[in-house]
């Protein structure tokens, strides 16, 4: 009996080529994956604290800095002051980042059209619960030291 694929190499390929013509759609912007990726998560949450922004994006606060550097001196998006600290800085868009937001979201949704040709709406729904049931068993399990998991399932 033949190996079925492993659903990690799985996943890791259907994320790469999710990335990849989304990039491919994306490539007159001019913008990095990472710049995307900075505007996606802002647009979900403006006046965030730089640091959280890199726990969001799961990169460190230096890169993130230095990325940031870069879009604010293309005008995308402005740090402004904490008021309750005065170390830190809040990250706002800018309006000449909203058609940018406008532009990413439009080729997300034809890359994804793209992906769920052939599936149906009740196929996509259920893949979705499935997947974020999936990564809301690895969140609770990466929560835990590896050790202490394998006791209690070995």
């Amino acid at each position: 009996m033949p190996s079925s694929p492993n659903i990690s190499f799985v996943l890791h390929d259907v994320a790469r080529l999710l990335r990849k013509r989304f990039e491919q759609r994306s490539r007159a912007s001019g913008l990095t994956r990472a710049q995307w990726q900075v505007l996606a998560y802002l647009s979900l949450h403006e006046g965030i604290h730089q640091n959280k922004l890199a726990d969001l994006i799961e990169i460190t606060p230096i890169t993130l800095a230095r990325l940031l550097d870069k879009m604010e001196a293309s005008g995308f998006i402005e740090r402004r002051p904490n008021p309750t600290d005065r170390r830190a800085w809040l990250l706002y868009l800018t309006p000449q980042a909203h058609p940018l937001i406008e532009i990413m979201r439009g080729n997300g949704q034809k890359t994804r059209d793209e992906a769920f040709v052939g599936l149906s709406a009740d196929a996509q729904l259920h893949l979705l619960q499935t997947l974020s049931l999936i990564k809301s068993n690895l969140l609770a399990a990466c929560a835990q030291p590896a050790a202490d998991r394998e006791k209690t399932h070995g």
